[in-house]
C-alpha cells in the first residue's frame, strides 16, 4: 500500500494529485492552470494641492496678517483675496488697509500702501524713490527710451488708439516701439477700429500698477503741460 490513500499520483511537493500534472502543486479545481499575475493599479493623480492648515495655537492679529500678506505679494491684492485667505470679513479688511495706509504715511515710513488697479500694494515712498532707483538700476539699464515714453503717453491719453494714429502724432513709425511696450506688458490690444479695421491699443493694469494709479482718471491733465500760443508760434518760426 502506497503512503498516499487518495488514489491519485503524488506530486513532487508531497501532496496528493488533484487531477493536474504531477509536480505542479496546482490548487484543486484549476485543472492545472496558473492564473496570470495581476497588473498593478495605475497610480492615482495627486489632484490639486491643498494649502496646509495654519499651525495650531494663538492666531496673530488681523492687521498683522494683512501686513504679512502685503510683504510677499508680487501683484496688487484685492479685498476679496485677503478675506478668503485670512478668514476676515471684507469690510474689516477694507478698514485695516485704510488704517495701515494712514499709519505708514503718518510714521514717515519708507514705503506707502496704495490702492491701484484692482488691489492694494506696497510702494516706495516718493521721497525715497531717487535712492531706491539708484540701488535698483545700478549696473543695468531698465528705463524706457524716449520714443517708448512718448508712445506710451499717446496711448495713455488717447486710448484706444491705432498704430497709424500714434505714428501720425509722433511723425515716425511706431511699430517697433509698440512691440517693446507690448512685451513689457504696458500696452495691449483691445479690438479693431470699426472703420479701418486697424488694431487698437490701450494701457494695461500693470501700467496703472507701475504708475501708482487707481485708474486712468488719475492721470495728470495735459493742458498745463502744453505750450502756449506764443510758444507754438516761436517753435514753428524756428
Amino acid at each position: 500500500m502506497t503512503p498516499d490513500s487518495t488514489n491519485g499520483p503524488v506530486g513532487a511537493d508531497g501532496f496528493a494529485g488533484t487531477g493536474g500534472p504531477t509536480g505542479t502543486g496546482a490548487p484543486a479545481g484549476t485543472n492545472g492552470a496558473v492564473p496570470a499575475p495581476r497588473s498593478p493599479a495605475p497610480p492615482r493623480s495627486p489632484g490639486p494641492r491643498v494649502p496646509p492648515a495654519p499651525p495650531a495655537g494663538e492666531r496673530p492679529s488681523d492687521i498683522a496678517l494683512v501686513e504679512a500678506v502685503l510683504t510677499v505679494a508680487e501683484n496688487p491684492v484685492g479685498v476679496a483675496e485677503f478675506a478668503t485667505a485670512l478668514d476676515i470679513p471684507a469690510r474689516r479688511v477694507e478698514a485695516l488697509l485704510a488704517e495701515l495706509a494712514a499709519q505708514y504715511e503718518r510714521d514717515g515710513r519708507g514705503f506707502r500702501l496704495r490702492h491701484v488697479g484692482r488691489g492694494w500694494r506696497l510702494y516706495t515712498a516718493d521721497e525715497c524713490a531717487p535712492w531706491v532707483e539708484r540701488f535698483v538700476l545700478a549696473g543695468q539699464s531698465a528705463r524706457l527710451s524716449q520714443a517708448a515714453l512718448e508712445t506710451l503717453a499717446i496711448v495713455a491719453y488717447q486710448q484706444p488708439v491705432s498704430r497709424g494714429r500714434i505714428s501720425a502724432v509722433r511723425g515716425v513709425s511706431a511699430d517697433g516701439v509698440i512691440r517693446t511696450l507690448t512685451a513689457r506688458n504696458l500696452v495691449e490690444e483691445c479690438g479693431h477700429d470699426h472703420e479701418s479695421g486697424a488694431i487698437l491699443y490701450r494701457t494695461t493694469d500693470y501700467f496703472l500698477e507701475r504708475m501708482g494709479l487707481r485708474d486712468l482718471d488719475e492721470l495728470p491733465p495735459l493742458a498745463p503741460l502744453l505750450p502756449g500760443v506764443d510758444d507754438v508760434d516761436d517753435i514753428v518760426a524756428s
